[in-house]
């Protein structure tokens, strides 16, 4: 019996021992090497940010020159944010025709259109001085109008209905053209059926000229021109030639009644939300896509032309007379918008 006490105190003795010297027993430190350097931390890695896509809605086809330029518009922000900003365009009225698009704009449902101006006129009213008939004596002296003061001006009166101007396109002059006869004087177009844009003061212009304005989306002129809807109607050479309406309206008169501003704009919604470095890049953008645009223009006014002329429509030429007929009638709508004329006395003596 006290030998089987003994021996378990034994046992006891040396599993108490060994939980003693095991509890004592440093853990291990590591220590580098005394010649070898530290390693430097490296740099966190920067998430990437997140793609911003934007939309253009574009009225005209793919090789049209404004579409041309919304292209390079689009290239250029991309390319200056790195791909961080991508704006797709949709040409050709994918996204709608341009009275609808201007409103999805205004509401942030499409994020930047290529328009003409006549239709902006309804939310800002003295955009009408650009596109009073016969106020630019040539295609420079617009230039220096829209370049100028007037043409920035011009840009921010659009902001209260929440669009954001930001550059203008080459919009050509526009001529008169129908398939009912040569126009050689003002009294030729009198009764005439003529399309226009959806504008106070192109109706009014068609009005003081004697015919019976008719407007209408831009997509439906070739058959309405095909069934008797309208007579004629009123665009440039490169228009009249990528719509094929010269088809259906041989006559086309130079008389080169309007330059209607083509206007890049944002929905001021989305602009909002962008941060003011990427506004700075697209304002810039846009303005450095103008050079193009014009360049392609000039080359495919001149192509249309030669297009029109070879397909054996009648091109009319007016004498200094005639052309002043066309002049003297329209001199009401000068009255009509008299509260801008200071504006247009600037535009006078623009060079």
């Amino acid at each position: 019996m006290i030998l089987m006490r003994r021996v378990a105190y034994i046992v006891l003795a040396v599993i108490l021992l060994a939980a003693v010297f095991s509890g004592c027993t440093p853990a291990p430190v590591q220590t580098p090497a005394a010649d070898t350097p530290e390693k430097p931390a490296e740099k966190p890695v920067e998430k990437p940010q997140d793609t911003i896509v934007l939309r253009l809605a574009e009225t005209h086809a793919a090789d049209y020159p404004t579409t041309k330029g919304d292209m390079e518009f689009a290239r250029l922000v991309e390319e200056r944010t790195n791909g961080r900003v991508k704006i797709e365009v949709y040409p050709g009225s994918q996204l709608g025709e341009e009275k609808a698009v201007i409103e999805q704009v205004q509401f942030g449902a499409i994020d930047f259109t290529r328009v003409s101006i006549a239709p902006l006129t309804e939310f800002a009213d003295e955009l009408n001085v650009l596109q009073l008939p016969y106020i630019y004596r040539s295609s420079d002296h617009m230039w220096n109008v829209l370049n100028g003061d007037i043409g920035e001006e011009m840009l921010k009166s659009i902001e209260e209905a929440d669009f954001v101007g930001l550059c203008y396109y080459d919009p050509g002059a526009r001529n008169f053209y129908n398939n009912k006869k040569e126009v050689k004087t003002v009294e030729d177009l009198k009764g005439m059926k003529i399309r226009v844009m959806e504008s106070k003061m192109m109706m009014d212009l068609i009005t003081c000229l004697g015919g019976s304005p008719t407007p209408m989306p831009f997509g439906e002129v070739y058959s309405a021109l095909q069934t008797g809807v309208i007579d004629g109607a009123e665009n440039n050479f490169p228009s009249y030639d990528s719509t094929s309406h010269y088809e259906v309206a041989k006559y086309y008169t130079l008389d080169g009644h309007t330059r209607v501003p083509e206007i890049l704009i944002g929905s001021k919604m989305v602009w909002d939300k962008l941060s003011k470095e990427d506004q700075e890049i697209i304002k810039q953008a846009a303005k450095d896509s103008v050079a193009l645009q014009r360049r392609l223009w000039a080359e495919k006014e001149k192509e249309s032309e030669e297009k029109v002329r070879a397909a054996g429509c009648v091109i009319t030429e007016l004498t200094p007379e005639a052309f002043q007929g066309f002049q003297d009638a329209v001199a009401p709508l000068y009255e009509e918008y008299s509260q801008y004329s200071d504006i247009i006395q600037r535009i006078n003596d623009t060079p």
